[in-house]
């Protein structure tokens, strides 16, 4: 089958005072022993600057052993930014992603979040969103942390699911206003799913990625009497209970949720010790680049949920599609890369720390059976994992261009194109032409008074 994509990955990030531990080499090398063949990775602006952020994650990625792309966050509004967009969607990068959340960090404002969305629309890149909302996340972390909690389940007790769903149903609002397709990245909860699904039921552009953490794991691991194994739990938006989980695999069965992802960011159990007294400070992120193509596999194949084909469009062919490098990749065909996975579907392993090859101390899927297994994957036409040992180098990894006006752009007005426009456009067709031309009716009032007058 055609080998894995993941589209949402932080290697070598820095964060939250700490920096992940994978790094281009590791993360890659982790991800194509677990079948995945290229992934696209967020690089963030350096003190707000797009191009020095893009040059930036250029430098980290000299040691890629596989196929990358890139995304770009956005955390501030000027000129400048709007400028830099363009520059980089000549580059390859054809998403920006927006912080609903991390309010002092990343975070941005509704304004902010409006003027990018409308940029994006006149470039044809794709908004993504981190949907939480981070005024209503700081207050709680703030009430938990005072009424006495200071261990990992603050962290999920800070940030419940009604603070996810509203910011997703905002989002998904705004962008409708602007006229912009929208990808909502680790839907985590059934309030941000069922926004999506009615936003896509109502016929609006809008992708939900739900990832392997959440269809796989319930929010019972921040309660652990063992920090270190609670700890490694804390991502963001956080991990949610089994109703959710069961809820999430459901609607993604269903086609309401598009494609998944891991947010794969790993903070080793020294890092994430220093929030050992205040959840606050614990750096957000779990593994999953490698154990992604087996979790999905297990849990939604091998429970029934979904066919084959299925999972090769959730793990592979969507995500190729959405980022407009399909048929490029997501496809076994003449003419596509050559990527491509051999899954053993009666080979039996367990996922352990012990044996998994990113350089993080911990996993959070330790102990889970696995019914299958990736035997051989093929990179670039190279043979990079066979029997259970890997064939890479540093060095070798390719940027792959992200062209922009991927399919969800299909029949938009983008060129030129402002919300200003196409709201005059839509209320002309119902109420007349639009400017309304008063002075011609202001002087045949004028008139008509004069006419008065004289008699």
């Amino acid at each position: 089958m055609p080998g894995g994509i993941d589209p949402h990955t932080h290697l070598d990030m820095p964060f939250m005072g700490q920096v992940a531990c994978d790094d281009f080499y590791s993360g890659q090398a982790a991800a194509l022993a677990g079948g995945t063949t290229m992934h696209i990775d967020f690089a963030l602006p350096v003190n707000h600057n797009l191009m020095a952020g893009f040059k930036e994650w250029q430098r980290k990625a000299k040691r890629a052993c596989a196929d990358y792309g890139f995304h770009m966050a956005v955390t501030k509004w000027d000129e400048q930014v709007a400028e830099d967009m363009g520059k980089l969607t000549a580059e390859g990068i054809n998403s920006f992603k927006f912080f609903l959340a991390y309010k002092g960090a990343l975070m941005v404002t509704d304004d902010e979040l409006l003027q990018g969305m409308l940029r994006c629309r006149q470039l044809g890149a794709l908004p993504q969103v981190h949907a939480e909302n981070g005024e209503a996340v700081a207050l709680g972390q703030q009430l938990v942390y005072d009424a006495g909690v200071r261990g990992p389940e603050g962290h999920a007790l800070s940030r419940p699911a009604v603070l996810e769903g509203e910011a997703t149903a905002r989002a998904i609002k705004l962008a409708k206003f602007v006229g912009v397709p929208l990808y909502v990245v680790h839907v985590m909860s059934i309030d941000a799913m069922e926004e999506v699904a009615r936003a896509r039921q109502a016929g609006q552009r809008v992708i939900g990625e739900p990832v392997a953490s959440g269809l796989a794991l319930d929010e019972s691991l921040m309660w652990d009497t063992n920090y270190t194994r609670a700890a490694a739990a804390v991502m963001s938006p956080p991990i949610r209970s089994k109703e959710h989980q069961i809820a999430l695999k459901k609607a993604l069965a269903g086609g309401l949720l598009q494609l998944v992802a891991t947010d794969h960011a790993v903070f080793n159990s020294t890092q994430k010790a220093v929030g050992r007294e205040d959840f606050r400070v614990i750096p957000n992120g779990v593994n999953g680049l490698e154990e992604r193509m087996h979790v999905v596999w297990q849990e939604l194949v091998m429970s029934g949920l979904i066919s084959l084909s299925d999972y090769v469009r959730i793990t592979s062919t969507a995500a190729a599609q959405i980022f407009n490098i399909y048929p490029r990749k997501g496809r076994i065909a003449a003419g596509s890369d050559a990527d491509v996975i051999v899954l053993d579907p009666h080979t039996k392993h367990k996922i352990s720390a012990a044996t998994h090859h990113s350089k993080i101390d911990t996993n959070v899927y330790e102990g889970k059976e696995i019914q299958g297994k990736v035997t051989v994957t093929i990179s670039q036409g190279r043979l990079v994992w066979y029997q259970g040992k890997l064939h890479v180098e540093p060095g070798t990894g390719k940027f792959i261009k992200l062209p922009t006006l991927g399919p969800l752009f299909d029949g938009l007005q983008y060129e030129g194109a402002d919300s200003a426009d196409r709201l005059i456009k839509s209320f002309t067709a119902a109420n007349g032409l639009t400017p309304v031309d008063r002075a011609a009716a202001q002087i045949g009032t004028q008139e008509a008074a004069v006419d008065r007058q004289e008699l």
